[in-house]
């Protein structure tokens, strides 16, 4: 990709600099839900837009920049380039250039490398591209980071979640915030659909860059943004992407309200012990099923494993209805599980759950 393609020229700032205009309705809507997420701001916090040049995340900036000529809070902008295809490193040139017209600051390019991992190529650009836009925010003390998903993306969201046959958690699609060691990332464009958010560019006289990755059907969000979802909108009738919207939102209520009920009987009953938990066998056998699977799982992140699958909290489960001693039950991040029931020592009539550095023995 030339530098020449992709964003087009670098306009002014939009219509907030310039002779007073009529506000158009779509940009009225994402000043106000931008002003709500962001309802305690001060004239000297600082937030920053992770802008990717696209329409969605320029369309945020845009609206940001709104408030930051009227001192409402200072924006900045981040754009991370991730090196992964031709010319990555002029369109982030042009964005950069776009958002500086726009009145930001600081305005940052940070190129990052992207390590292969087990999640895919997107999985590893996403981890590298939230470690970039958390160090920035910390090293300039940045109260936020604003993302630039649409409820068009929490859709797709959703399908892949159904697609893994995951949880309530995973199908509450994408959080409106989330919190990382020294500050937070914020989602405010969730309610506004990608239609909104192009129209906001062309109000604005905006022109954005448009992502390859996006329309190549080897990646199976594209295929479920350009293939899956307009076929269900054919088959269902309009407003799917809505609905897959609404559905993620009142599961993010109630995987919101169990993860807290989780946490506190973990509290309540877990023993915390080197390299160690033991969670009582009568006290987890009194836990609705959806709160016995959390606390377990709750147990492996605290000994540093990841969220085990479902397969594996009924594996670790089923100890429970076993007589004797029983396991190891091999869990997340090479945690496990196994249950000592010998009436010696103080793991009797508990299951214990250890770190992989030391050797689970059910004797």
């Amino acid at each position: 990709m030339s530098s020449s393609e992709s964003i087009g020229p670098v306009s002014a700032r939009p219509d907030f600099a310039g002779p007073r205009r009529r506000l158009k309705p779509v940009v009225g809507k994402a000043r106000k839900i931008l002003r709500e997420a962001l309802p305690e701001l001060e004239a000297t916090d600082l937030v920053l837009v992770a802008c990717s040049g696209g329409p969605d995340s320029l369309a945020l900036a845009a609206v940001a920049a709104f408030f930051n000529n009227r001192k409402s809070f200072r924006v900045g902008a981040i754009i991370v380039d991730h090196g992964l295809q031709d010319g990555s490193a002029a369109v982030a040139q042009q964005t950069a250039a776009k958002l500086r017209a726009f009145g930001l600051a600081p305005v940052e390019i940070r190129t990052v490398d992207v390590v292969a991992g087990p999640g895919g190529p997107e999985d590893s650009a996403r981890v590298a591209r939230y470690g970039a836009l958390e160090a920035a925010a910390v090293e300039h003390g940045a109260v936020a980071v604003l993302l630039g998903h649409t409820l068009d993306d929490q859709a797709e969201q959703v399908m892949l979640g159904l697609a893994r046959g995951s949880g309530t958690r995973s199908l509450s699609g994408m959080p409106a915030r989330r919190e990382f060691p020294g500050g937070v990332h914020l989602r405010p464009f969730l309610p506004l659909s990608r239609e909104e958010t192009e129209a906001i560019c062309a109000v604005e006289s905006l022109e954005p860059w448009r992502d390859p990755s996006n329309s190549d059907p080897g990646f199976t969000r594209s295929r479920i943004r350009h293939d899956v979802l307009p076929y269900l909108e054919v088959e269902l009738g309009p407003g799917i992407a809505e609905s897959f919207y609404r559905s993620a939102s009142i599961l993010a209520q109630d995987a919101d309200f169990l993860d807290q009920l989780a946490q506190a009987e973990f509290d309540r009953i877990a023993e915390l012990a080197p390299e160690q938990v033991l969670l009582s066998e009568a006290e987890l056998n009194q836990l609705a099923p959806a709160l016995r699977h959390r606390v377990l799982a709750l147990a492996v992140v605290h000994l540093g494993g990841t969220q085990p699958s479902f397969e594996r909290l009924r594996a670790a489960e089923a100890l429970l209805r076993r007589h004797g001693s029983a396991g190891p039950v091999q869990l997340a991040g090479k945690v496990s599980a196994y249950r000592q029931a010998r009436n010696s020592g103080p793991s009797y009539g508990k299951l214990v759950l250890k770190r992989p550095s030391q050797p689970n023995q059910a004797n």
